[in-house]
């Protein structure tokens, strides 16, 4: 038993209402999960475009992580040196894959406002 509390007697609710703030707070998150869905809609529209090589290599990318668009300077097609043209389609596509994953980031914690551990109620 607490400190001050007797036999018998039930420690006050701290939380004030009980029911009505949980009812409260699941309201809170199924409006935080739509708008969730809702950009994550509007985020598979968008695209990045970046490029590699001072511009020899272009890649485009959605937000469903394709590649809609890979542009090669013909002036960077070196048949004796492929592995060249093979690391600078490399660096584009991870370069534009990461600046997708860092906006869908970005638009998400404005959502949950930094909330880290929302992967239990399905976000």
């Amino acid at each position: 038993m607490g400190k001050g509390m007797k036999a018998g007697k039930k420690p006050k609710n701290r939380q004030g209402g009980g029911g009505g703030d949980m009812q409260k707070q699941l309201k809170q998150l199924q409006a935080m999960q739509a708008e969730m869905e809702q950009t994550q809609a509007e985020l598979e529209e968008k695209q990045v475009t970046t490029t590699a090589g001072g511009g020899a290599i272009e890649v485009t990318v959605n937000g469903k992580k394709e590649i809609t668009k890979l542009t090669i300077d013909k002036d960077v097609v070196d048949p004796d040196d492929v592995e060249m043209l093979q690391d600078l389609v490399i660096a584009a596509v991870n370069e534009a894959m990461r600046q997708i994953a860092e906006l869908e980031e970005s638009e998400m914690s404005r959502i949950t406002g930094g909330f880290g551990g929302l992967g239990g109620f399905g976000f």
